[in-house]
């Protein structure tokens, strides 16, 4: 699908003469007329609308999304549904205009005598390379229907895996935002009327009420400016690190030394490593080409580089745990059952274990991740608010030795 996407609403007929209307999301005027008439839909009437960058956002398909049309795919391929009448019934049940709009489109090229392979190829945003070469191979070998069964089940441990570090980061980063909040509207509302009362005790305050009236009229003062310049510096450092790779390896390096955090990263590395090389090896990808598929999903440039050396070191003639093991960066578990694997030529089942017990403990920890940030963010909120209404009730305290 091209990079530019346009909404369109239509009028028109269809083929048994019938007036019917409807929306469609194509990158110019041409392609939409032709989605149409690959539909057998004679357009009277055919109208551009831009969305808004919030429209935009909810129609976006998601990985989670594409998780869950493979799924389906896989079900009904299962079932004995062609791979045509399928996506059709798929697209038709879609509540996501972009999401219906790209299956029909697949659909027609399909229609059009061109591979599954090649019609997804032109949807690289939403099938990756690792998904299309898996495809492929199922095309190639008749096995369609097990294939999309098995790469819907690593999308959908992905996905699990994905949303669980989401989820245990989403508390604390929700509970902070909202402490932030209530200290500011403190701040900027509340203490400058206690500070309207103090003025007129003629004494002089504690040093800790004295604190937080600077920080106040600082905030009242400066704080627009302060904000418009912190906003443009999140901006530039989040554009610097969508277009540096330096800097995004320099990021991942140093999150994988942070306490707490950097454990789980590694951990859902070497699980994403190991459940996307028995996926595509099972599937029957030649094994360097699964190393690099593996290695761009490993979402860490440390165990990306890490990969990427281990598929030189087999790509030369050397067993995969050697190169694991010369990298430095895996367990000698990790190490010691992929050497089994090899030995015992059952190596996508021995990676399929490890995935799944690095998975588990990715669990744990987030569970435990949780628990853990619960009552140090108690602590810290209870000391921040607390602390601001102690100092500002001090002198109230006072008053009778002012008196």
């Amino acid at each position: 699908m091209t990079s530019s996407i346009n909404h369109f609403y239509w009028q028109g007929f269809n083929r048994q003469g019938q007036a019917i209307k409807g929306e469609l999301i194509a990158s110019n005027l041409s392609e939409a007329k032709g989605i149409l008439r690959s539909q057998g839909i004679s357009a009277q009437k055919i109208n551009k609308r831009q969305h808004s960058l919030l429209r935009r956002k909810k129609d976006k398909i998601t990985p989670a999304d594409i998780a869950m049309i493979t799924r389906q795919i896989s079900t009904m391929l299962n079932a004995g549904v062609s791979i045509l009448a399928t996506l059709e019934m798929i697209a038709s049940g879609q509540t996501k205009l972009s999401a219906r709009t790209m299956l029909t489109q697949i659909a027609n090229e399909i229609k059009a005598g061109s591979s599954i392979t090649q019609s997804l190829r032109k949807h690289p945003q939403q099938f990756n390379s690792l998904y299309c070469d898996l495809i492929d191979t199922g095309e190639q070998s008749g096995t369609l229907e097990i294939i999309f069964n098995r790469v819907a089940l690593y999308q959908e441990k992905v996905e699990a895996l994905k949303s669980k570090i989401k989820k245990a980061m989403l508390y604390p980063i929700t509970v902070l935002a909202v402490a932030l909040v209530v200290t500011l509207i403190l701040l900027i509302f509340v203490v400058p009327q206690f500070q309207a009362i103090f003025s007129s005790f003629g004494a002089e305050l504690p040093v800790m009420t004295q604190m937080v009236l600077t920080v106040s009229e600082c905030i009242k003062y400066y704080g627009g400016v302060t904000t418009i310049g912190v906003s443009v510096a999140v901006a530039l450092l989040v554009r610097t690190y969508k277009r540096s790779l330096a800097l995004r390896d320099k990021v991942d390096k140093k999150l994988l030394s942070v306490p707490v955090i950097g454990p789980i990263l590694q951990k859902a590395a070497i699980a994403r490593f190991t459940r996307t090389l028995a996926t595509t090896f099972t599937a029957g990808v030649p094994l360097i080409a699964a190393l690099d598929s593996a290695a761009n999903a490993s979402g860490n440039a440390v165990y990306r580089n890490a990969i990427k050396h281990i598929r030189n070191e087999v790509a030369s003639g050397n067993p995969i745990n050697v190169g694991m093991r010369a990298t430095t960066i895996f367990p000698d578990m990790v190490v010691q059952m992929v050497a089994i694997g090899e030995e015992s030529g059952s190596l996508d089942t021995m990676l399929s274990k490890i995935a799944t017990i690095y998975e588990t403990e990715v669990d744990n920890m987030v569970d435990g991740l949780s628990h853990l940030l619960e009552p140090i963010i108690m602590v810290v909120l209870g000391g921040v608010i607390g602390g601001l209404i102690i100092a500002m009730y001090l002198p109230i305290f006072q008053i009778g030795n002012v008196v």
